[in-house]
């Protein structure tokens, strides 16, 4: 039977940061599925870097449906879990439906993937203490209060956890991801 991997993100998830570890991952061979809040069409934004602008700048990107809602994922049924970056985890981390998928796949020490924004997630359950972790630069505080050590590369891998800054570093990030899963949990 194919491993299946979770996606879990909502509206204001960047597009990059949702389709390419989502494309990717089917086209190693895994059986890749998205929750969000609400089973429903998501709107995806587009991260990108502007001349004069002291952050990043937000535009429409993407539609895509999710597969389930939160409410109904098993996560016994997953093999890793990713958690693509964007807007999305300001708001999601709220949510006790997702924290509770979250904390299983900290507490079965089964591969999480998380990009940029990402991290506010697992910091919410508390799945960062004592790890070294990386995310988009401007959360090193947060990472810090989240007790972990956060380190400024494209790929940062921790036992099962595979952090990285933002979508610039998607070949690093998938590369580490792909080695913890083919250890973890193969292609079968």
């Amino acid at each position: 039977m194919t491993a299946k991997i979770l996606i879990v993100t909502g509206d204001a998830a960047e597009s990059l940061e949702v389709l390419y570890p989502y494309q990717r991952l089917r086209e190693e061979g895994y059986d890749v599925h998205i929750a969000a809040p609400a089973r429903k069409q998501l709107q995806f934004v587009v991260h990108d870097f502007e001349p004069g602008f002291d952050t990043y700048t937000e535009k429409p990107g993407y539609t895509w449906p999710a597969d389930l809602a939160f409410a109904e994922v098993d996560p016994g049924q997953y093999a890793a879990l990713v958690i693509p970056g964007g807007r999305a985890p300001e708001y999601l981390r709220n949510d006790p439906e997702l924290r509770k998928i979250c904390k299983s796949f900290f507490d079965a020490d089964k591969p999480v993937a998380q990009i940029c924004h990402g991290p506010l997630l697992t910091a919410a359950v508390d799945g960062l203490r004592g790890r070294r972790v990386t995310a988009y630069p401007a959360l090193e505080p947060d990472m810090q209060a989240a007790g972990a050590t956060f380190q400024d590369a494209e790929a940062v891998v921790d036992g099962a956890l595979v952090s990285s800054r933002a979508w610039p570093d998607h070949p690093a990030w998938m590369r580490e991801f792909l080695t913890v899963l083919r250890a973890k949990a193969p292609v079968t």
